[in-house]
C-alpha cells in the first residue's frame, strides 16, 4: 500500500515513554511506523542473550542409544555435569531475565545434552513455556547435533524458533535453511548453523562455503536497509578461542566473510566462558560476546550461569550499543549485576 510521506522504517516511533515498538504500530503488517515529525525518536531495542542450558534433567538412554558416540557424553554427564549444570540455576537465571523486559532474546546452541528425542521433546516444550517463537531465536550447538540425523530431528522440532521471516505457507516444512534472517525493528538477527554430528570425543563446527555465500548476501542486504547486524553461531570463529577438537572448522572463511562485508555485533557460546573479543570489519573492529552456560552451577573451573543484555540504538547516525552481564555473583550466589560497558560498533 502507498506510504504517507510521514511514515518511516521502524526506527522511529512516538516518544510514549517505551522501548516497546510493538505498542505503538502493526509493525508485523506494515514494517512502518507513523509519527508526526515533533514526535519521532529512535527506539531502543534491548536484546538477550543466553547460550549451552543443557536442558537438565537427562533421561534415562536405552542400550541401543548408548551404542554409539552417546555413551561418552552419558559418561562425561554422569561425571561431571550431572551436578554442576542444574535446572533450578537455570530457573532462577530466566526468571531474573524476563524482569528485564527485553524485545528479543537469543539462544546460541546447546539446548540439550546427548539429543535423545526425549531431551528435543523436552526442549521443545521448554522453549514453548519460555515465550512466542516470534520473541526467540535459537541456533543450534553441538550437542543438538550429537549423533547422524540429531541435528534434522532437533530443527524439525524447534522450527518454529529457528526459521527466517519466510511467510510462504510451502516452507513451513521444508529443511531449516541457513543462515537464517529475522527482522525485529531495526535489528538483523542472522542465525549461522555450525553444528555437525562429529566422531566420537570430538566436539567441532563446521562453517562452508554454501552458509558464506548465502551470509555474505544477508549482511549486504540488512547493511543497505540500515539495520543492526547481529550474527549468531555456536562455535566461537575467532582464532585459538577453544581446544583443538572443539574449533570451527572453517573459522578463516568465517572471519573473511565478515571483514569483507561488515556486521555490527556477533554472538556465540560452546566455551561455557565470558570472552569479549573482536574481528575485524570493512570498518573497524566487531565485538564478538560469548556467554557462560545458562544452567552452569557453583564450584567448577568454568563462571556460574549469565545472560547478556545489549540495548541498541542510534543517535546521530551511529549505532550506540552497551553490554550488562548479569548473572550469578560467586560470593553471594545471588542473581545481580555483574559488569556494564559500552562496546564500540563499527
Amino acid at each position: 500500500m502507498p506510504r504517507p510521506f510521514f511514515c518511516l522504517p521502524a526506527l522511529f516511533a512516538p516518544d510514549r515513554g517505551t522501548k516497546h515498538a510493538s505498542q505503538f504500530h502493526e509493525k508485523e503488517n506494515t514494517g512502518w511506523t507513523c509519527a508526526t515529525k515533533a514526535t519521532m525518536r529512535y527506539i531502543m531495542f534491548k536484546l538477550a542473550h543466553i547460550s549451552d542450558p543443557h536442558l537438565g534433567p537427562l533421561p534415562d538412554p536405552t542400550a541401543w542409544q548408548l551404542a554409539s558416540k552417546r555413551v561418552f557424553g552419558y559418561v562425561n554427564w554422569r561425571r561431571n555435569r550431572k551436578g554442576a549444570l542444574t535446572s533450578n540455576v537455570l530457573d532462577r537465571l530466566v526468571e531474573d531475565l524476563w524482569t528485564q523486559d527485553p524485545d528479543h532474546l537469543a539462544i546460541t546452541g546447546d539446548l540439550v545434552n546427548l539429543a535423545l528425542p526425549a531431551e528435543i521433546a523436552n526442549a521443545r516444550r521448554w522453549l514453548n513455556e519460555l515465550g512466542a517463537a516470534r520473541d526467540i531465536s535459537i541456533i543450534l550447538g553441538n550437542h543438538d547435533a550429537y549423533v547422524p540425523n540429531s541435528r534434522f530431528k532437533a530443527e524439525e522440532a524447534w522450527k518454529p524458533y529457528l526459521q527466517g521471516d519466510e511467510t510462504d505457507p510451502d516452507l513451513q516444512h521444508a529443511p531449516s535453511s541457513f543462515p537464517f534472517l529475522r527482522i525485529r525493528d531495526t535489528v538483523a538477527l542472522i542465525g549461522v548453523n555450525s553444528a555437525k554430528a562429529t566422531m566420537p570425543l570430538m566436539a567441532t563446527g563446521y562453517f562452508r562455503k554454501a552458509q558464506a555465500k548465502k551470509l555474505a548476501a544477508i549482511l549486504d542486504e540488512t547493511r543497505a536497509q540500515g539495520l543492526f547486524r547481529v550474527v549468531m553461531i555456536h562455535h566461537p570463529p575467532n582464532k585459538n578461542a577453544t581446544h583443538w577438537h572443539k574449533r570451527l572448522i572453517g573459522a578463516s572463511l568465517f572471519r573473511h566473510i565478515l571483514q569483507s562485508h561488515g556486521a555490527e555485533l556477533v554472538l556465540h557460546g560452546h566455551t561455557h566462558l565470558d570472552t569479549k573479543q573482536s574481528l575485524p570489519g570493512p570498518q573497524g573492529s566487531i565485538p564478538v560476546i560469548c556467554v557462560p552456560s545458562a544452567s552452569q552451577g557453583f564450584g567448577s573451573h568454568k563462571p556460574p550461569a549469565r545472560y547478556n543484555l545489549f540495548e541498541i540504538d542510534r543517535q546521530q547516525g551511529n549505532w550506540r550499543c552497551s553490554l550488562t552481564e548479569r548473572g550469578y555473583a560467586p560470593e553471594s550466589h545471588k542473581i545481580e549485576q555483574i559488569a556494564q560497558q559500552d562496546l564500540i560498533i563499527p
